[in-house]
């Protein structure tokens, strides 16, 4: 079957052709005849800025961009799946920018295995006069040699000082006998959508290539905790992986990481790291060779509208919590059904703002956190542990003694969790609460994902381990006038807040 793609998929040389004609097309309507009749009747039109030209910027900058080649020993199939002559830019294409499961070869693949050497293209930028070179992980990943080439032509050897799986950054160091040309970071936060960026890097080994675009989105999350990503219609391709992206001042405001597309070249979707985190990244992975994130030990979740309405809030805003195993948080106070509001003196927004501010802070400094518990704010001061050596843990409760008794409430069935219900869930045989049975596949548990299995073990933020705990909940959320009632459940032992409607359906 043959594939048709629309007409406004262009390559990057037409989209280039198009931007170099387009005031040339101006110009000669205005020197045409009847060009001016054509200007009169124009006249009430905005008036047009002619696109600048990036040479000076480009200019300056490149010396500090750089093409990575690596060398590694990897599996390669010995039998089935497509294979691709050496050096062809679709037996690596996906790898270079992270999409595992390729049909292309990669980590998705199967079958007997068999070790060749194979070479990969990646882009990169010095960030100091003595050598430091900033990429993306999975350009250096499992590399047994790192060749770096400058824009002068001179080739380096360049060694790993640290990476960094959760932002993909990675930090080269090169030696050389010169002060080498270097590049500094911008403020990514000051990024506007709409504002031109220039990405430079190594496009499918076409060596120093620049392509120009825009800002098209800040704020964009991935699959990573860290994600703060920038998003861009520059022309990013494979090998463009850990190239700079550059605002008009000639900073580093994102490295380019990730590509949007159903055929695996550029179609105006990139994805660069915003450099607000890669700086951080880069400054401890120069200072420590690994990353030291601050942790606070709690499991979160976003304060959803009706969540907000089962307790009471005028809006939604803050972080739940959901969980709070041994760590920092529990020995601060923090419990189970706190919301957080504010984190060393600034506002709470959601889960992905507090894991980064979180992430940011240094390690073993104690920080204030202020917290709605029950309505009212609670200060607490938490002594941040670290992330990366940190290990989770699980609270348990005392059981009380319960009846065996089932009931439908809420669209569900529900009897008391006992320890052989327990023990077949795979849950701790010390868990206390109520195990839903069946769901009604119409009624609104079922709307909000319950499943039987799940465990209740807290309603209106009160232990339940009876049949009555929970109907009594229920009747005072209806007495206070609440439309829903805030349920934790747990799900293989991971917890996750509910908001139940209580009031009929219409």
């Amino acid at each position: 079957m043959k594939t048709s793609f629309p007409r406004y998929l262009l390559t990057a040389s037409s989209v280039a052709l198009a931007l170099t004609i387009a005031p040339l097309a101006a110009q000669e309507a205005a020197t045409a005849p009847g060009a001016a009749n054509d200007n009169a009747s124009l006249s009430a039109a905005p008036t047009r800025t002619i696109m600048p030209s990036f040479a000076d910027l480009v200019e300056q900058v490149s010396p500090a961009v750089v093409n990575i080649t690596t060398t590694a020993t990897v599996a390669a199939p010995t039998a089935g799946g497509p294979s691709f002559p050496e050096g062809s830019p679709f037996s690596d294409l996906f790898r270079d920018f992270g999409f595992p499961g390729s049909p292309f070869g990669g980590p998705g693949q199967r079958g007997p295995q068999a070790e060749q050497r194979s070479n990969a293209l990646g882009s990169g930028f010095v960030v100091s006069a003595d050598g430091l070179i900033v990429t993306n992980n999975h350009v250096i990943e499992g590399a047994d040699e790192i060749e770096v080439e400058f824009y002068s032509g001179v080739r380096l050897a360049a060694k790993v000082i640290g990476k960094d799986e959760k932002t993909d950054i990675a930090v080269l160091k090169v030696e050389s006998t010169e002060q080498l040309p270097f590049v500094t970071f911008g403020d990514s936060d000051k990024a506007r959508v709409g504002d031109w960026v220039l990405a430079l890097g190594n496009p499918l080994g076409q060596g120093f290539s620049a392509s120009t675009g825009i800002v098209s989105a800040r704020n964009r999350a991935l699959t990573g905790t860290y994600d703060d990503f920038i998003q861009t219609d520059a022309a990013i391709n494979r090998g463009n992986s850990g190239g700079p992206l550059f605002n008009m001042e000639g900073e580093v405001v994102g490295v380019n990481t990730a590509i949007l597309s159903p055929n695996g070249g550029s179609i105006g979707i990139g994805f660069s790291m915003a450099s607000n985190v890669v700086s951080k990244v880069v400054q401890q992975l120069e200072q420590f060779g690994e990353t030291r994130r601050g942790w606070l030990g709690v499991k979160i979740q976003d304060v959803t509208p009706d969540i907000a309405d089962s307790l009471g809030l005028d809006a939604a805003g803050g972080v739940m919590v959901t969980d709070v195993p041994t760590g920092p948080a529990l020995d601060a106070g923090m419990k189970a059904g706190d919301v957080i509001t504010k984190f060393d003196g600034g506002e709470v927004k959601d889960m992905r703002e507090l894991v980064r501010r979180v992430g940011d802070a240094p390690v073993g400094e104690k920080v204030d956190v202020t917290v709605l518990r029950e309505g009212s704010p609670l200060d607490l001061q938490v002594t941040l542990g670290r992330r990366e050596l940190a290990e989770g843990g699980s609270t348990s409760t005392t059981v009380d003694s319960a009846t065996n008794t089932a009931s439908d409430l809420l669209g569900m069935t529900v009897a008391p969790l006992t320890p052989e219900i327990a023990a077949e869930l795979g849950v701790s045989r010390d868990m206390t609460g109520l195990v839903v049975q069946s769901v009604d596949p119409a009624g609104v548990s079922a709307d909000k994902g319950l499943a039987a299995g799940d465990v209740i073990t807290e309603a209106g933020q009160q232990p339940v381990a009876s049949l009555a705990d929970l109907e009594t909940q229920i009747a005072q959320s209806r007495d206070a006038g609440r439309k829903s009632i805030l349920i934790l459940v747990r799900r293989a032992g991971e917890p996750r807040f509910v908001a139940l409607p209580i009031e009929p359906r219409q």
